[in-house]
């Protein structure tokens, strides 16, 4: 009872002291608004990016063989690009050497890509991404046929000139008309449009619906691959282990078929998400150490003021200290009351801050392309940090209240 009534008291003394409360609290309001928001929304972009680039972009347990990184993080010289450059690409006969010897089970896929634009009746989408590759290639995505089929290993086998499109080139092209079985013109090529892929959405506010997906052995190949010359080679595992297993399989066959000796380093690059996800990784981790520092110096100061509004109460109350240990309150009850009041001041602000920075992270998901993800472990931290401050910035006001000489604080006007 004596906790909640010094609570009680601690929150009648914010409510009649509201700009004195206000300036109390400010500095962990501030801390902990900071907290919250940059927590979450760091949570949020963690749980982006490897959604959107491990499963949207690379697929689940998937890796590709490529003459070069397509994701450079990190300062890279320009002796070590020119390395790159010079490799020799990954070839179509370099992807069916690989592909059946592979003892780990995986699908493959090969792959090429680039930018083109597609016509239908007098309307033309510009900068789609075309791609070459074989049927495997959605299930590697794990891409889902909203309409119509993906195109067979016959049709692949025949060159056919058949069409898989993304949502939003549907959509451009084909307004109020079903786009099945209709021909569009790719670089002068008539495609027919066998299928449309489930809406992907977006990625930073970018739309990642923007694609044509068509067998690599059809005549628009040359459209973005040189001949019997790949981007990559897709290979896709059951779980990470065996990813991890299928890896060295390959590397092991790449190392062999281009005849690279032991000391040698290789001549082409197995990216794993885990890869295009590091330089994410890095500043996320810059965020996670500078974070407390930031939030640290905001509470410090926090912490400061609240001991000095509190030291102000301590000498605006000094009869109320002298009447009360008159009436027989110990040392204890009134460094016990301070210390409470300083922790309830400090919580408040605490408890502000989360909201206000539970607000913030929001606004800024509903206005940006930004996510935000709520981690409770920041608000029970919010919470503590509230309480701490308090407590340790209430410490030297409750010692001078509590060693006040009553016979002098009741002397004292």
């Amino acid at each position: 009872m004596r906790l909640l009534e010094a609570i009680r008291m601690a929150l009648r003394m914010l409510w009649a002291q509201k700009l004195k409360s206000f300036f109390s609290l400010i500095g962990v309001l501030i801390g902990v608004t900071f907290l919250i928001a940059v927590w979450s929304i760091v949570a949020g972009m963690n749980h982006y990016m490897e959604d959107r680039i491990a499963n949207r972009i690379f697929g689940a347990n998937a890796f590709q063989l490529r003459q070069r990184p397509s994701f450079s993080t990190g300062n890279i010289t320009r002796e070590e690009w020119l390395s790159w450059r010079r490799r020799p690409r990954v070839s179509v006969a370099d992807a069916q050497y690989v592909a059946p010897r592979i003892e780990t089970p995986v699908r493959t896929a090969m792959y090429c890509v680039d930018r083109v634009s597609i016509s239908f009746g007098g309307k033309t989408a510009r900068d789609i991404d075309l791609i070459g590759t074989e049927p495997e290639y959605f299930n590697i995505r794990d891409y889902a046929i909203a309409s119509g089929r993906a195109f067979t290993v016959q049709e692949m086998r025949a060159a056919r000139p058949v069409l898989v499109i993304g949502d939003l080139l549907a959509e451009r092209l084909f307004e109020g008309v079903d786009p099945l079985g209709k021909r569009v013109n790719v670089g002068g090529i008539q495609y027919r449009v066998v299928g449309i892929v489930e809406k992907q959405g977006t990625m930073f506010g970018l739309s990642m619906d923007k694609f044509a997906i068509m067998p690599y052995t059809s005549q628009a190949r040359r459209l973005i691959c040189p001949i019997n010359v790949l981007d990559e080679l897709l290979v896709k595992a059951d779980n990470p282990t065996s990813m991890l297993v299928a890896m060295n399989e390959v590397e092991a066959l790449m190392r062999g078929r281009r005849r690279l000796k032991p000391d040698q380093e290789n001549n082409f690059h197995l990216q794993t998400a885990e890869g295009a996800l590091e330089g994410w990784n890095r500043v996320s981790r810059y965020l996670s150490l500078g974070l407390p520092l930031l939030v640290g110096i905001s509470l410090v100061v926090g912490g400061i003021v609240i001991m000095n509004i509190m030291l102000m109460s301590v000498t605006e109350r000094t009869r109320e200290i002298g009447i009360r240990k008159a009436l027989g309150a110990k040392r204890s009850d009134i460094l016990g009351q301070f210390l409470v009041e300083a922790a309830t001041v400090s919580t408040v602000g605490a408890a502000l801050g989360i909201v206000l920075g539970l607000a913030l992270a929001f606004v800024v998901r509903e206005l940006s392309p930004l996510p935000a993800v709520v981690a409770p472990i920041s608000i029970a931290l919010g919470v503590t940090l509230g309480v701490l401050v308090g407590i340790v910035a209430g410490v030297y006001p409750a010692y001078r209240a509590a060693r006040l000489d009553p016979i002098v604080a009741l002397g004292m006007e």
